[in-house]
């Protein structure tokens, strides 16, 4: 239509300077896009082509939402699992951290316990070698008196500031010896002390890791046990229609005298284990059983 209105234009300009040959050309140009936008609007007067144009442009529409839609759910899942990654991410240093420090804390005790061992075995060499001494000492006794008696048969006999020169100095290496003896116990009992001390304080640890686990085991249970019985708090706002029931089922955790009512309550059906007519109260959540049937499953969810 644009180039119709020019060659338009230019048909009464070469009319208007009197241009013959150029208003003829230009002429023939307009019939030949005339026809030809002519044959373009056709097949808009034929009967059924505007639904179907109308059909072409609504499949379009929806491809174009179809591709968008992927497309976003692309992202969206790509988000997703980068969001899955970091927390796995996480976890890993977590866990690796976790086991660092483990190491370090058992390379810790087994440094310390090598090196009181390594002071031990040192404090048993020492109360070994002051044992040796002690049995020299019993045997220069010994080998004394033997010579003593040997020499008083031949007829010599020693002076008796020899004998008491002997005695004392043999008296003050006892001494001596009997000190470190009891240096040495004490010292082994101090290294024993500290190697009980480390063992107890070992199985506190690992008595205290795992009272840990049980009570992260424990609180888990409750809580599937919790989202089996009003569903998983996250899933649910606080103005959901199960936040009543979670209310008034949980009101004992949060009231004292909502605890003692609700244990009076139960305490006047309190009956033996083996009574005919009723049963003993459950410890806990008495759980629901799993659908039987697909009708009780689409209920349940």
């Amino acid at each position: 239509v644009a180039r119709l209105t020019a060659l338009c234009r230019a048909l009464r300009r070469s009319e208007d300077e009197g241009d013959e040959p150029g208003w003829a050309r230009t002429r023939e140009e307009a019939e030949a896009a005339l026809r030809e936008l002519r044959e373009v609007v056709r097949p808009l007067r034929e009967p059924g082509y505007g639904e179907a144009l109308r059909r072409k442009a609504e499949r379009a529409r929806k491809r174009r939402l179809r591709l968008q839609r992927r497309k976003h759910e692309a992202r969206a899942a790509k988000e997703e699992e980068a969001a899955r990654a970091a927390e796995r991410e996480a976890k890993i240093d977590q866990w690796r951290a976790k086991c660092i420090q483990e190491g370090e804390e058992k390379n810790r005790e087994r440094e310390l316990k090598a090196a009181a061992d390594s002071v031990l075995s040192e404090v048993r060499k020492k109360q070994a070698d002051t044992k040796r001494m002690m049995d020299v000492l019993r045997g220069l006794e010994k080998l004394r008196k033997l010579r003593k008696e040997a020499a008083a048969r031949k007829g010599v006999c020693p002076p008796p500031s020899a004998d008491e020169a002997f005695e004392n100095q043999v008296e003050s290496l006892k001494t001596l010896l009997k000190t470190r003896t009891e240096l040495y116990e004490a010292e082994e009992r101090a290294l024993r002390v500290m190697l009980e001390g480390e063992q107890e304080e070992e199985r506190k640890r690992e008595m205290e890791k795992k009272q840990k686990k049980e009570r992260e085991k424990l609180l888990q249970q409750k809580l599937e046990m919790d989202s089996k019985l009003f569903g998983d708090p996250a899933e649910f706002p606080l103005a959901h229609l199960l936040q009543p029931f979670r209310d008034y089922y949980l009101q004992a955790e949060h009231s004292v005298a909502a605890l003692i009512q609700i244990r009076h309550e139960w305490d006047q059906y309190l009956v033996p284990a083996d009574h005919p007519e009723g049963s003993c109260i459950p410890p806990g959540w008495v759980l629901p059983s799993l659908p039987t049937n697909d009708t009780w499953a689409t209920a349940v969810r």
